[in-house]
């Protein structure tokens, strides 16, 4: 086997019957909007979301820049992300202890925190306590490409209010054209129902030679794929 396709083999791409925005996006997006957060916040979750809680808001009390890189894995685009802003606290959260704890980076700057929670409870939390972000990445989540999957994805979850509701430019990136295709209306859809949010969105913009931000990134690159990213911006969001 040539190194080629090794390469190729070593990245799958998203094969899939769903090939275009799930008909029920909107349906499933304004039924989340309607009602209130009910899932109980996990126990782990809240402790260490308490115990950076005083971490944070001395940031906030000295008007520090505040980042989330959620989904964040081996915490690289974490450690990337708080040296392009030195000034800023840079959250990375993930749900696995194990990718947190791979050792593929030097030490991390100074300026970072991470923590092992989920992202979904991790933004009611903050959201609850009106906490606002200069930047918010999600860098490759699971795309869960089944049709029958689409609550699973973040625009469809019910987190999804949370994570607008926090602010800041959101950077998504994903190597299936369909998921910021569906981020993208979702948030549309977002705008056109609140009077209260502001929100524009660049829409999916595919995105080949720039130097990755995560190992997911370096590997999709490497085998070809086509990446794709959406950035959300705006002003009042209140939900």
């Amino acid at each position: 086997m040539n190194k080629t396709h090794e390469k190729q083999s070593a990245s799958r791409q998203i094969i899939d019957a769903q090939q275009r925005i799930h008909e029920n996006l909107e349906k499933t997006v304004l039924k989340h909007l309607k009602f209130k957060h009910q899932k109980p916040i996990s126990q782990h979750t809240l402790i260490v979301f308490n115990q950076l809680k005083p971490v944070i808001l001395a940031a906030i009390a000295e008007n520090r820049p505040l980042i989330f890189d959620s989904c964040c894995g081996t915490a690289m685009s974490t450690s990337i992300l708080a040296e392009e802003n030195p000034d800023a606290l840079v959250i990375g959260i993930d749900r696995s202890a194990i990718r947190l704890g791979k050792e593929y980076n030097n030490k991390l700057p100074d300026n970072v925190r991470l923590v092992q929670a989920e992202c979904a409870d991790f933004w009611h939390l903050a959201k609850q306590q009106g906490w606002k972000l200069q930047r918010h990445t999600i860098l490759y989540p699971n795309p869960y490409p089944k049709s029958k999957h689409l609550k699973r994805r973040w625009h469809g979850h019910p987190a999804f209010s949370d994570l607008l509701a926090l602010g800041g430019e959101i950077e998504l990136r994903t190597n299936w054209k369909v998921y910021a295709d569906e981020f993208s209306m979702a948030v549309k859809i977002v705008s056109d129902q609140s009077q209260q949010c502001n929100l524009v969105c660049t829409g999916t913009e595919i995105i080949q030679a720039i130097k990755p931000m995560t190992l997911f990134e370096k590997k999709y690159q490497e085998s070809g794929q086509k990446l794709y990213r959406t950035i959300i911006r705006g002003g009042k969001r209140e939900f």
